[in-house]
């Protein structure tokens, strides 16, 4: 059984057998159901009667070319029990029976379309037969139609003859007729002015009369005929010259002439002679409407004038030369070329006087319609004198000085706006200020200028991006794609409007004597803050904008935005560090005169501050609110617990012994300076002008070690009395009171103040310093 099953099963069927008569009876069937696939346009693959997945060389396919049954067999006796055999023998035999059945149709159904088939040809067969008895039949007709048709032409040829002669004869005899009355139809057309039809009879006759005229008759017609068309010649040279016609009436004339044989050399230069009349005449009424006394015309109605008067008619005039002297060649053309540059020229010149009364608008919608119109006439003109250049010249002389001039317009609107800006915040800051109502800050001024400065150059780009718009016909031009957007709007627009305001804002800073003497110090403050506000986030926002607007195409260098932003910060830079000297000169101015204008040795005992401590502090507490305003707090050191104390402390007799107990011995004041060089060599150096931060602690740290310095430099230039040196005190006590808050190190207060009392105390005859505590209730009580 099992040797059946393996026999039957689906590894090997009873076709797979190589033993028994019928061993390859299934194989044959698998290869005729093979073919008829193929036959159909089944895949090798579908027609082999196997999926394409398995492997085409594994032996114990069923469906594989390389199948080898003894191979599937062992492997199946190796693998599968005696179920799974039996199993596959059924699914074999079913497998046939169904294989079977498919081939029953197949051979049925190809068995009715042969019959069909068979048919269908039969069919053709009668058909055929049909059509070659009609064909044999119309050959036969055909064949007498050929024979009567020889016969009819053998019987009518001299009579064909005959006539074709009299036909000829007949035609001569209508030219002789038109020869001999050829004059008096030239003499008819000449009088009723149909010189077009006179010049045709006259090209018709003008080769039989010259080949006959050796004959008397026709000698004497041509004769006639010379002399008739000699007055008409005349008669259109008149025409010609009178010029009270239009052109194509002219181009008439100069055709007619032509055709009547005059010189082309001649006619060439009388019609760039009346040409040249009719543009002259165009060009002077444009220049009369740009005269002073009439008010120009609209610069859009100017262009249009221009362009239906003077350029339509040099178009009508090229093209009429075209036509009329073509045979001329290269010199014709080039002299062509030359009267419609000379009068080109002559035309862009007023042009160009029109378009600069249009300086100083914002508005460029008008302008650049009247550029396109203008640009858009002058294609007709430019097709047909290309060696002119017509076009060309209009967009490089005309259209692109006209938008480079634009961009310089807008640059100083720009700047003036800005200056006017600047102009409204100086008068807002020396306004006085009326009872009940503040004047706006300077964070609102800042806002201020920073907006109308921001909507000025949108403005600005709005109307210079009209160059640039689709519908404008010279925005496809390489200068407005390339070099108007990076080299134009970009960098002589943007940048050079930026790098003008930092200059603008910087020209700010020279020198007390100059303009800086006469610049308000908020002014300074709120420039530096808006250069500080531009480096951060302007710049770059306006140069994306520009970007995006005019999508910069041109491959030249532009300035980086870094580049615009670090001028930017040390233009804002300069500015605060001018700021900082400029109000450390107004209290240093007040300082100093404080301490020239008191006689320091002859001063009663101090009993108060002196007011002009109490006016530094007040203006202190006023630049520290200003500066706030616009700047950050910035970074302070700690402050200790004591701050307010340590003046107190520093004066104390503790450190004042110390310090001045050597200048009380009077046998030795070369130990007194040289102890006080020394103390000097080991504290902290002060730089007096270091960089300023952009913060309002930095700010003021500047403005403070101006001032104390300056108080120090002029303690150094006076002499002390005991009261002097104990005021002197005081005041210093006093400063450090209210100093102290505003400064990034309070060391730094306490160092120079205790410089000022020991300079003092240095040039105090009489040292004695006040007792700590009556220093501390005189300031409190002041």
């Amino acid at each position: 059984m099992a040797a059946a099953a393996a026999g039957r099963g689906p590894g090997c069927g009873p076709g797979d057998s190589p033993e028994g008569p019928e061993a390859g009876a299934p194989e044959r069937r698998r290869k005729a159901h093979g073919m008829l696939k193929l036959y159909y346009g089944l895949s090798e693959v579908e027609a082999a009667g196997r999926p394409a997945g398995p492997d085409p060389l594994d032996p114990t396919d069923l469906n594989g070319a390389h199948f080898d049954p003894e191979v599937y067999l062992d492997k199946l006796r190796r693998e599968c029990p005696l179920a799974q055999l039996m199993d596959s023998e059924t699914d074999m035999v079913r497998q046939i029976r169904a294989l079977d059945s498919d081939m029953q149709t197949l051979v049925y159904e190809n068995y009715n379309k042969f019959i069909s088939a068979t048919d269908t040809i039969r069919k053709m067969k009668n058909d055929f037969r049909k059509m070659e008895d009609e064909m044999d039949r119309l050959a036969t007709n055909m064949a007498v139609i050929t024979d009567f048709s020889a016969r009819i032409s053998a019987t009518l040829q001299d009579r064909h003859e005959r006539i074709t002669k009299l036909a000829g004869v007949h035609a001569l005899l209508r030219k002789l007729q038109f020869l001999f009355e050829l004059p008096s139809r030239l003499t008819k057309c000449v009088e009723l002015g149909a010189y077009g039809q006179a010049v045709r009879y006259q090209g018709r006759a003008r080769a039989v009369l010259q080949q006959y005229q050796h004959l008397p008759s026709f000698r004497a017609i041509q004769d006639d005929c010379q002399v008739i068309t000699a007055r008409l010649a005349q008669q259109l040279r008149q025409r010609f010259r009178e010029g009270g016609s239009g052109a194509p009436e002219q181009a008439e004339c100069v055709e007619l002439l032509l055709a009547l044989g005059e010189p082309a050399e001649e006619l060439c230069e009388e019609f760039l002679a009346h040409g040249r009349a009719r543009l002259e005449e165009e060009l002077r009424s444009l220049e009369a409407e740009l005269g002073p006394s009439p008010p120009a015309p609209d610069v859009l109605e100017f262009t249009d004038r221009g362009g239906s008067g003077f350029v339509g008619g040099l178009c009508q005039v090229a093209a009429a030369y075209q036509e009329l002297f073509a045979a001329q060649g290269p010199a014709g053309g080039e002299r062509l070329a030359a009267f419609a540059r000379e009068l080109g020229s002559r035309y862009f010149a007023l042009v160009e006087r029109r378009l600069a009364q249009e300086q100083g608008g914002s508005d460029n919608s008008l302008l650049v319609r009247a550029l396109d119109r203008f640009h858009r006439r002058l294609r007709a003109p430019g097709a047909l004198l290309a060696a002119a250049g017509l076009a060309e010249a209009a967009t490089e002389i005309i259209v692109e000085r006209v938008a480079r001039e634009r961009l310089g317009q807008h640059l100083q609107g720009l700047q003036s706006a800005f200056l006017g800006c600047l102009t409204d915040v100086r008068q807002a800051l020396a306004a006085p200020r009326v009872a009940g109502k503040e004047g706006p800050g300077l964070a609102e001024l800042l806002a201020n200028v920073a907006s109308s400065t921001l909507s000025h150059i949108k403005a600005s780009l709005a109307s210079v991006h009209l160059f640039t718009a689709k519908e404008v016909s010279f925005s496809n031009k390489p200068y407005f794609r390339g070099e108007f957007c990076s080299q134009g709007v970009r960098e002589s627009l943007i940048v050079g409007f930026i790098r003008s305001m930092c200059q603008t804002a910087q020209n700010f800073c020279d020198s007390p004597g100059e303009k800086g003497g006469a610049t308000p110090p908020a002014l300074l403050l709120l420039l530096s803050r808006l250069c500080l506000d531009y480096e951060t986030a302007t710049i770059s926002y306006i140069l994306t904008l520009t970007d995006e607007q005019f999508l910069v195409q041109d491959q030249s260098p532009v300035t980086p935005v870094s580049t615009l932003c670090a001028e930017a910060r040390e233009t804002a830079r300069r500015l605060l560090t001018h700021y900082v000297k400029v109000q450390g000169l107004v209290i240093s101015q007040m300082l100093r005169k404080s301490v020239e204008t008191r006689d320091w040795l002859s001063t009663l005992e101090p009993r108060n501050v002196r007011a002009v401590m109490k006016r530094v502090v007040e203006d202190t507490t006023a630049i520290d609110v200003q500066v706030g305003l616009l700047y950050e707090e910035g970074v302070r050191k700690a402050q200790s617990s004591d701050s307010s104390k340590r003046t107190f402390s520093v004066y104390s007799s503790s450190r004042q012994q110390g310090r001045y107990a050597p200048s009380y011995t009077p046998s030795a004041p070369m130990d007194t300076n040289l102890l006080s060089n020394i103390q000097k060599l080991f504290s902290e150096r002060i730089d007096v002008f270091s960089p300023v931060e952009f913060n309002k602690v930095s700010v003021l740290t500047g403005i403070i070690k101006i001032s104390l310095k300056t108080l120090l430099e002029c303690v150094r230039l006076r002499t002390f009395g005991r009261f002097g040196l104990q005021q002197v005190q005081v005041d210093c006590h006093f400063l450090q009171l209210y100093l102290w808050r505003f400064v990034a190190d309070e060391e730094l207060v306490h160092l120079l103040l205790d410089e000022v009392v020991a300079s003092a105390a240095l040039r105090c005859p009489d040292p004695v310093p006040m007792e700590p505590s009556v220093v501390e209730v005189i300031c409190e009580r002041g």
